[in-house]
C-alpha cells in the first residue's frame, strides 16, 4: 500500500471580468494527474516555472483548494479533511518552502519557529519544548544557542536548515520540498541536500522533491514526474528517464539538454546536442501536443515508464 495515493487531481484558477466579476474561463493548473508515493521514496517532479508543480504540492497540503480528486493517506480518504489543522494529516505531511523567510515570522526568535507545531499538536512542558527544539537544531547541524536568535541573523543556508528543523518537528512521514535549494549557492545547496538525505534515512520520510533542476532531481530521487502545461508528460524510475535510448517525450529531452556538463572539452559537442533538441522540440510540437496545445494522455512504455505520446 502506497504512503500517498493522488487520483485524478484537478486544480483549476477562475478567471473574472466585468464590473460584476463575473467568471469568463478559467487556469487549469493542474489538470487531472494522478501519482503514488511509497514509504521513505523520493519522488521528483520536475517542470518549468508555471508548469503546474508547486501548485500540486500546495493542493496536498490544502493551501489551495482542489477542483476535483481524490487524496489517499496510509490507506485512509482524506479529501475532505486535507484542510483540518489539526488532522493526523496535517501532522503527517509537512513542507519545506522554497522561501523560507517568507514563510516564517521575522519578529519571532527561532525557539518559537521550530515550536510552533509543537504546540500545536503536542502538550510539552517549556523545558520539554526547548530540549526537543534543541534535538532538532543538532539535527540539522546547528547550536543550541541558535534557539534564541531572530532569521535575519542567519544566511540563506541557515534558514533553510532552521525550515527543514520545523519540518520535521512532529516527525511527519512525508515532505513536500518546494525548491528547496534553488535560491542558495551551489557549495550551500549541496549541504543542505546532504541533511535532507540523512534526515531522510534517520526518520524513514518520504519526499515529494519539487524542482526545475535535473541535476539536483537526478541525485535525490529514485522515481521522477516530468510536468508540462498542467500535465504530466512522463514518468519513470530514475535510470529510465536517464537513459537516452529510450523513448522520451520532446519536453523531456529538452530538459535533459540543458543539465550543465563541467567537462570543457564537451562544451561544442553539448552545444550542438542542445541545438538539435531545440530543432526538434520547434519542429515535432504537433506530434507531442493536441492541436489546443494540451498535452497526451500517457502512454505506457513498459512497467515503470510513461510517456505522453497520440494514442
Amino acid at each position: 500500500m502506497a504512503l500517498l495515493e493522488v487520483k485524478n487531481l484537478k486544480v483549476y484558477f477562475p478567471i473574472t471580468g466585468g464590473i460584476l466579476g463575473r467568471k469568463v474561463g478559467e487556469v487549469q493548473s493542474v489538470d487531472d494527474v494522478s501519482f503514488t508515493i511509497e514509504a521513505g521514496q523520493t519522488v521528483g517532479l520536475v517542470g518549468e516555472s508555471g508548469s503546474g508543480k508547486s501548485t500540486i504540492g500546495k493542493a496536498i497540503l490544502g493551501l489551495v483548494p482542489m477542483t476535483e480528486g481524490t487524496i489517499i493517506f496510509n490507506g485512509k480518504d482524506i479529501t475532505r479533511s486535507v484542510k483540518r489543522n489539526r488532522s493526523s494529516y496535517r501532522r503527517g505531511v509537512q513542507m519545506i518552502f522554497q522561501d523560507v523567510y517568507s514563510s516564517i515570522n521575522p519578529k519571532e526568535r527561532v525557539l518559537d519557529i521550530i515550536a510552533e507545531p509543537l504546540r500545536n499538536f503536542e502538550k510539552l512542558t517549556k523545558a520539554e519544548e526547548r530540549k526537543r527544539v534543541d534535538e532538532l537544531l543538532s539535527i540539522v547541524g546547528m547550536t543550541s544557542d541558535t534557539a534564541l536568535k531572530y532569521p535575519h541573523q542567519f544566511s540563506g543556508g541557515q534558514r533553510q536548515r532552521i525550515g527543514i528543523a520545523r519540518a520535521i518537528a512532529l516527525k511527519p512521514k512525508l515532505i513536500v520540498a518546494d525548491e528547496p535549494v534553488s535560491a542558495l549557492d551551489l557549495s550551500v545547496q549541496a549541504q543542505v541536500l546532504n541533511y535532507i538525505q540523512d534526515i531522510q534515512d534517520e526518520l524513514n520520510l518520504a519526499y515529494l522533491f519539487i524542482s526545475h533542476d535535473l541535476g539536483v532531481v537526478r541525485h535525490m530521487c529514485q522515481k521522477l514526474m516530468i510536468m508540462h502545461r498542467g500535465k504530466f508528460v512522463e514518468t519513470g524510475s530514475r535510470e529510465t528517464i536517464y537513459n537516452e535510448e529510450l523513448p522520451h517525450h520532446i519536453y523531456t529531452r529538452r530538459l535533459l539538454s540543458s543539465i550543465p556538463d563541467i567537462n570543457p572539452e564537451n562544451r561544442l559537442k553539448n552545444e550542438a546536442k542542445r541545438n538539435k533538441v531545440t530543432e526538434d522540440y520547434n519542429n515535432q510540437l504537433s506530434q507531442f501536443y493536441a492541436e489546443d496545445g494540451s498535452v497526451y494522455p500517457l502512454q505506457r512504455q513498459s512497467d515503470d515508464h510513461f510517456v505522453a505520446f497520440p494514442s
